[in-house]
């Protein structure tokens, strides 16, 4: 079972960095679908910017943020005590800046697609806006969300550039699924491993590609 234990830390790093994404982006999806303000294009291009950018180079750009040089990792280790690079809540924020667009993008499209009539009516009854958000927005957006949260959990799960550049490969504290793979392969020295790994990973990794589109909404034919 020790073979497997980079299996579950991937598991545990995703599901933590899936928490952290909805946090996020539920509000922001939010904000950029119903409110305008200046430079909202060039917001919403740098929240996706991740999803173009190889791995290695956001991995280095988040280096220069979080790093122990860094102002903020500087900042966290001096005043706190925490480091966040080659330590798991490293792997946690790498996993989940890389997926997040994953999330913002069927996110956004989910809150779009809801009519803003219906928020309005419940306005004039009287409701505020997390009551709107809760009883009407919340309940027809929920499938974008839904399937949103699916894909980044998914891709958090088999992350490799961005955690390796910020976590590390440090066996039993930051080595995941996807580095315990390329540890075992160019090793040459445990490719049943490696195929284990591979397997539980392709296997999570269809489901969710299952449930994403058992969770999509089905498109109505054109009259």
């Amino acid at each position: 079972m020790s073979d497997l234990a980079p299996f579950w830390l991937s598991v545990q790093i995703a599901g933590m960095a899936t928490v952290l994404i909805v946090a996020a982006g539920v509000p922001i999806a939010w904000l950029l679908a119903r409110r305008e303000f200046p430079g909202k294009s060039l917001v919403a291009g740098l929240l996706v910017l991740p999803i173009v950018l190889p791995p290695t180079v956001l991995g280095y750009a988040m280096l220069q943020v979080i790093g122990r040089r860094a102002p903020i990792g500087y900042w966290l280790e001096s005043s706190t005590g925490i480091t966040l690079v080659f330590h798991w809540s490293g792997a946690v924020i790498a996993a989940s800046v890389a997926a997040f667009p994953l999330f913002l993008l069927p996110a956004r499209g989910a809150f779009e697609a809801v009519d803003p009539a219906l928020e309005d009516v419940a306005r004039l009854l009287g409701r505020s806006e997390i009551s709107v958000f809760l009883a009407v927005t919340f309940p027809l957006a929920w499938r974008g969300l839904a399937a949103g949260m699916v894909l980044v959990f998914a891709r958090s799960l088999g992350d490799f550039g961005t955690t390796l550049m910020v976590a590390g490969n440090i066996p039993g504290v930051t080595q995941t699924a996807s580095l315990a793979i390329y540890d075992a392969i160019v090793l040459g020295n445990n490719s049943a491993r490696a195929g284990r790994l591979t397997l539980l990973i392709s296997v999570v990794s269809i489901g969710a590609l299952w449930i994403v589109q058992r969770t999509l909404p089905a498109r109505r034919p054109a009259r």
